[in-house]
């Protein structure tokens, strides 16, 4: 039964890459089919992370709390949180690193002395990674 359910999810994650561009292709040739195509890729993909998470989730569970190799439950939700922390916090700031960038980029083009004042707010931007990152490092340091 599962290998179908693989099955089933494969073909779902292929279709949501090949159907798009069906989408995309033969549709009406307007400004909205860019939407439209990326409403359908976006429907596809997630409704099939849904159900492949679902599935996932379905059956025994057989996991024993230290397997022999010293890790435990805790140390694995450490590294799950090291990496979360990294990963949002590094999303977090190439968000706020590109608008910064992009308006320095604007403001320095206007008036050139301003180019400090710009490197400033790009460089407190790119500092939200760094703190994800300390904040990383002393949550392994507790293992």
């Amino acid at each position: 039964m599962t290998l179908l359910i693989q099955i089933t999810l494969a073909a779902a994650l292929i279709l949501s890459i090949i159907v798009p561009f069906g989408v995309y292709l033969v549709g009406e040739r307007n400004e909205g089919r860019y939407k439209k195509t990326i409403g359908v890729n976006a429907f596809f993909f997630f409704g099939t992370m849904i159900i492949a998470a679902a599935v996932m989730l379905v059956g025994k569970v057989n996991v024993l709390a230290d397997a022999g190799n010293g890790i435990t439950i805790g140390a694995g939700m450490a590294y799950l949180a090291a990496a979360l922390v990294t990963g949002l916090s590094c999303i977090g700031g190439g968000v706020a690193v590109a608008s910064a960038a992009s308006a320095a980029l604007g403001a320095i083009s206007e008036d050139s002395s301003i180019l400090g004042k710009s490197l400033i707010f790009v460089g407190l931007a790119e500092g939200v990674a760094l703190y994800g990152l300390i904040i990383s490092f002393m949550i392994l340091g507790q293992l």
